[in-house]
Formats: C-alpha cells, sequence, structure tokens
C-alpha cells in the first residue's frame, strides 16, 4: 500500500515537473488605462523616479523603504534603487531609453529572488487622452515556471500595475494648482 502512494506522490510530482518544462521560457504582461491627459505629462511622471513615490503601487508597502538615486534627474541614464522590507526586496532601476512615446526600463531584482526584466511604458494618444501600457517582460527560469503552478504571476503583478496606473491616472487627470 505504502509503495502505492509513494508511487502515486512519484506521479504528481513527475506530473507538474513536466507542466512546468513545457510553459515558455519568457514571459510577458501588461496592463493599461486610457487617461485624460497629455503623454508629456503622463511621461515627465515616469521618467523621473522620484515622481513614483506618488503612484507606484509598491511604494507605500514599506514605511521604512531606503531609497537611492543616481545619474540624471531623469531621463535616459537615470537610476533608483531600494532596500525594503521582504514584500517589497532589494533592487533597481536605470532607464535605458526614452522617446515620446515609450519609455524603457531595466528592472533587477535583488532580493528575496534574483530576476532581470524590462519594463516597458508604452504612451499613444488618442484624441485628448492617452493609452498607457505598462508592460514586463523576461526570462523565465525552470524554478519560476514551477512557482507559476501554485500562484498567479500574471494576476498578482497585474493587479499592481493596474493599483499604478490608477493612482498615476489620478495624478495625471487633477487639475493644475490641486
Amino acid at each position: 500500500m505504502l509503495l502505492y502512494i509513494l508511487y502515486a506522490i512519484g506521479a504528481v510530482v513527475a506530473l507538474g515537473l513536466g507542466m512546468a518544462a513545457s510553459k515558455p521560457n519568457v514571459f510577458r504582461l501588461e496592463r493599461s488605462a486610457i487617461m485624460k491627459a497629455p503623454r508629456e505629462q503622463i511621461a515627465a511622471n515616469i521618467s523621473d523616479f522620484h515622481k513614483w513615490t506618488a503612484w507606484s503601487p509598491w511604494e507605500k508597502i514599506d514605511p521604512n523603504l531606503q531609497r537611492t538615486y543616481s545619474g540624471p534627474e531623469r531621463g535616459k541614464g537615470a537610476k533608483y534603487g531600494w532596500v525594503g522590507n521582504k514584500k517589497v526586496g532589494t533592487g533597481a532601476m536605470e532607464i535605458l531609453d526614452e522617446s515620446p512615446e515609450k519609455i524603457t526600463i531595466k528592472l533587477d531584482f535583488l532580493a528575496p529572488w534574483e530576476a532581470h526584466n524590462i519594463t516597458e511604458f508604452t504612451m499613444v494618444p488618442q484624441g485628448a487622452a492617452t493609452n498607457v501600457m505598462w508592460a514586463m517582460h523576461g526570462p523565465s527560469p525552470f524554478q519560476a515556471r514551477v512557482f507559476g503552478l501554485f500562484f498567479n504571476m500574471e494576476k498578482m503583478v497585474g493587479t499592481d500595475f493596474q493599483k499604478g496606473l490608477d493612482s498615476l491616472q489620478q495624478i495625471v487627470e487633477q487639475p493644475a494648482g490641486v
């Protein structure tokens, strides 16, 4: 009887590992929002890491978050590092490129796990509004694919992206002087 239980457990583990192995070795997730603001105003809040404290969903998780800024004040070459509690971890970002349509950021998570991804903010005018898309993509190593069998990263991180876009929208849609 015990032998059958061990075989069943082994089969379930093998099935899970096989499912993880069949998942793509890269990932991409994205969210978008239509904001009633010009893209220049939106980009100014994205390309200046100092302004992220007002809208980034992760900035409010750890009240003792330690931040460092280096490079230019904003735009290409601007860098931001953070050290926080176990919920926000440790990492760094650097703006790799900025154009009127897109801001590309290198995102390095160092703890509690290591990951190296690219984040993009694409801003497409739609009349008097702007469609803002926040995307992240990068490699999905085997252990991340196994983790994905138990936790839906698209839902977890995507929900945070949507919260961030909602906060950014509130900021850029405020009347001037408020």
